[in-house]
């Protein structure tokens, strides 16, 4: 592809903006650990939510995004659910607030308010940095993995050299752009990104929506897609069949294992419960909501978040993917015939290339190199963090100097990416790692979170074996079950966590009153605690009960309902399903009434632990 020289200006600006960015905000961030990697807990809720929204705004899973749109249509709305999207309803209801009282710099750190600095606290604080630097890696390769994608289409020069493809190559100079404003700026870098990225992003997502509205008719939809594709309904199976169009959509539907869509989605629901109500992973999740300024602020924040990634990214997929059907399917249809391979996850680079005009262009790759960006320097940051305060602090160098700290934040920052890259070198496909983390890693995750929040008897050596049970459960049970799809690798992991769980913690002591009662008092959850309770009420007879189970349950549901609402409409808008637009706008409007009343009106007066 050749760049106009316009959109090669925006392009260089955007580089040249950031690094200057990064030197500016250079000495703030390096003041001490909680500037670097926090922001000074100082940046307002719709500013971190923006950011938030912003990391989840990723080339990389807007790419395979795409590649589910093309072959699923609207029933792919369902799809995010694998990660699972709608944990950030449970962050916004109650376990923000939980998350943010502890004060805490990371995920492992937070785990001290739990568990204590015991033998069993140490254990859980080192499963969690363990796992956090797993998953940081897997990340980290995955964006790796779609950056050099993205870049090998627009770019025109061939930078193959030794081992490495041209895709590798390009990922490797962009990693090294990313990781130089990264060290200077720390977190503000990261929220600072985010915040253009979600300028850029948002721009270009109504453009491109608009011209697939202006350049694609539902007529001609019709005409490259097969019956039931329209709908966002769907039964036991998926009841798509492309054998008239595109054939080899149909091996692709069964290599990814939906061809029991309705069983599959009933699992991801299963599985997406669980794992939101083990609260967010040891990433920068967690860091979002540790930077900011209270518990309150928490619950906006991931409110915020939804609402700014959700339609426009949606807009976007859903504009590149009927410009993909209606235009290259016929292309797509000839390569396959002739033998010829076509990479499905390509179709969004393609779809810009040949559609977007001048100036948009490089607005747009500006925009999607800051989706990646934004991406890639919260979990670089966040693994970072890990290293530094929880492993180099805690362990070895407990009392060096602030400024000591943020130059080692430097070199493990460094070393996360070098990681990424052999990690990405070796990734096969961006669908392998999605369904790597977003099933077998989080399947391992969420039995000894979810009992650490709602269970009293649990403990730090339950924790440390059900964590270690589950990831070592994630690494060996595909190899044991080869034939079984990912999805069904989730339960067989969840039980082996869960027992592990369980007998870790039933065969050690409990932790000590002294912590437990601390905990309860400072984080006050709901669940399985009255013995504590009682304990703590006779010490402090002033202390209520959270009793707000039934209204966090109603707000949890009503917040599902209307996220989704959320992902469908824009995608039933570029389609002009009508019977999908009216439903989803219909059902938007009145779940977005009842969380006026039943959660936003509540948050505000409700001082539980505040």
């Amino acid at each position: 592809m050749k760049f106009h020289f316009i959109d090669i200006i925006i392009i260089v600006f955007y580089i040249v903006l950031i690094i200057a960015a990064g030197l500016f905000l250079r000495r703030r961030a390096s003041s001490n650990l909680d500037a670097y990697f926090l922001g000074g807990k100082s940046i307002p809720w719709w500013i971190i939510g923006t950011s938030h929204g912003a990391s989840g705004f990723d080339i990389t899973g807007t790419m395979w995004f795409v590649t589910m749109f093309f072959t699923y249509g609207p029933k792919a709305a369902f799809i995010p659910w694998v990660w699972p999207m709608f944990d950030r309803i449970f962050r916004q209801v109650y376990l923000g607030q939980w998350i943010r009282r502890s004060n805490a710099l990371t995920g492992a750190e937070w785990m001290r308010t739990r568990f204590g600095d015991g033998r069993g606290g140490n254990l859980s604080h080192i499963a969690v940095v363990i796992y956090a630097l797993v998953i940081s890696i897997g990340f980290l390769g995955y964006a790796f993995q779609g950056i050099g994608k993205f870049a090998e289409v627009f770019f025109p020069w061939d930078l193959a050299f030794g081992p490495f493809a041209s895709s590798d190559s390009y990922g490797i100079i962009i990693l090294g752009i990313t990781t130089i404003y990264l060290l200077l700026g720390g977190w503000y870098s990261v929220v600072l990104t985010d915040l253009i990225q979600f300028a850029l992003l948002t721009v270009a997502s109504i453009f491109i929506g608009f011209i697939a509205l202006n350049k694609v008719s539902p007529t001609a939809l019709a005409r490259v897609v097969p019956a039931n594709w329209s709908s966002p309904l769907f039964g036991k199976s998926i009841d798509i069949d492309w054998s008239r169009l595109i054939p080899q959509l149909n091996d692709k539907i069964v290599t990814d294992g939906y061809s029991l869509f309705g069983i599959l989605i009933s699992m991801w629901l299963l599985k997406g419960l669980l794992v939101s109500m083990a609260g967010p992973t040891p990433g920068y999740g967690m860091q979002h909501t540790l930077s900011t300024r209270s518990p309150r602020e928490t619950a906006l924040e991931n409110w915020w978040m939804s609402v700014v990634q959700i339609f426009p990214r949606f807009f976007m997929i859903a504009g590149i993917g009927v410009l993909g059907l209606v235009y290259f399917s016929s292309d797509i249809q000839s390569m396959l015939a002739a033998g010829q391979s076509f990479d499905f996850e390509q179709i969004l680079p393609y779809v810009i290339r040949d559609f977007v005009p001048i100036g948009l262009v490089g607005i747009l790759i500006a925009g999607l190199l800051a989706a990646f960006m934004s991406t890639f320097d919260s979990t670089v940051n966040a693994g970072a963090a890990y290293i530094v305060n929880d492993i180099y602090k805690r362990y070895l160098k407990p009392h060096e100097q602030p400024q000591r700290y943020v130059r080692l934040g430097y070199l493990a920052s460094i070393l996360l990416v070098l990681f990424a890259i052999i990690t990405g070198w070796r990734i096969q496909s961006i669908h392998s790692i999605t369904q790597w983390i977003a099933v077998l890693l989080y399947s391992g995750y969420m039995a000894p979170n979810i009992l650490k929040w709602h269970w009293w008897r649990f403990n730090g050596y339950g924790f440390f074996a059900g964590m270690s049970g589950g990831v070592f459960a994630a690494l060996f049970v595909p190899a044991l079950l080869p034939s079984l799809t990912t999805i069904y690798h989730f339960p067989i992991i969840f039980v082996i966590s869960a027992t592990a769980s369980v007998l870790g913690c039933l065969l050690t002591p409990p932790e000590s009153d002294d912590i437990l009662k601390k905990f309860y008092l400072d984080v006050r959850p709901w669940g399985f605690w009255q013995p504590i309770y009682e304990k703590v009420v006779a010490d402090h007879p002033q202390v209520q009960k959270n009793k707000h189970f039934g209204w966090d349950a109603l707000n949890i549901v009503n917040g599902m309902i209307w996220q989704f609402m959320l992902t469908l409409l824009p995608i039933a808008l570029i389609i002009r399903h009508q019977p999908s637009i009216w439903t989803a706008f219909v059902v938007l409007v009145v779940t977005s009434v009842m969380m006026k009343f039943t959660w936003y009106d509540r948050i505000g007066r409700d001082k539980i632990g505040d």
